[in-house]
């Protein structure tokens, strides 16, 4: 029995359109980013990851603050370095800094800015000439508050709304040789919220989406054919208040 089991596992590993691809992952350390690094590993890719905090155990991993333009430029270098070359990034690194825009400090505010589309655009620039080559994906991650606005989140609204409008512009620039999808989940069960004061916190956690869910999506756009692309995927809790 342990020996079909084994079996069927090798012969499903080697159908995995997934299998050996080398998948930068910015924010891969916790929330939605180690859920995707997970089911990517699970699928035989070799996740990489880009964070300030550590990644899992056996992850290769290198610690950056995305806020640094030429800290991630070099970040993504060194992680090309160490595997010759990229077939996907996916953008999940994020922050949030809650509070009417007169109460936020003014480097508080600007560091979402830096770190969610800064950032993003930072990692996807250096990235770009390694994608080309591979004709490799990219999966930037948007929010459902970045299709709506929401009060106490002006920082995180103007982020995700920014990623979502440089999404699909770089759609748009990159067609025919690099995939661009935009994840657009609402609230997930991550540690993202803990921080937070309670009147911006959720008032029942049962309603958020698992992350491990919101990363199958993220391996859904990831495993498609050649030239078929998953432009945008909005990915939300059945009970999801910010969505519609």
């Amino acid at each position: 029995m342990t020996q079909t089991v084994t079996q069927n596992q090798q012969i499903q590993d080697a159908q995995s359109p997934l299998r050996g691809a080398r998948i930068l992952v910015t924010g891969g350390a916790s929330g939605l980013g180690a859920a995707i690094v997970a089911a990517a590993s699970a699928e035989g890719a070799h996740p990489l990851v880009l964070d300030r905090q550590p990644a899992a155990e056996g992850v290769k991993a290198w610690t950056v603050d995305l806020s640094q333009r030429e800290a991630a430029e070099a970040a993504v270098a060194r992680a090309v370095e160490e595997t010759g070359g990229l077939d996907a990034v996916v953008c999940a690194a994020g922050m949030d800094r809650c509070g009417e825009l007169s109460e936020v400090p003014g480097e508080e505010w600007e560091r979402v800015i830096a770190v969610n589309l800064l950032g993003t655009a930072a990692v996807v620039r250096a990235a770009l000439p390694h994608l080309t080559r591979s004709h490799g994906r990219v999966v930037t991650v948007a929010s459902t508050l970045g299709l709506r606005g929401a009060a106490g989140a002006t920082a995180y609204c103007a982020s995700k709304f920014g990623i979502i409008g440089f999404s699909r512009a770089l759609a748009a620039e990159l067609k025919g040789r690099v995939g661009v999808t935009t994840l657009i989940p609402g609230g997930m069960d991550t540690p993202f919220f803990d921080d937070r004061p309670e009147e911006y916190k959720p008032h029942d956690r049962t309603t958020l989406n698992r992350p491990s869910d919101v990363a199958r999506s993220v391996l859904f756009a990831l495993s498609q054919p050649p030239g078929c692309e998953v432009r945008e995927l909005l990915v939300a809790g059945s009970m999801e208040d910010s969505w519609p």
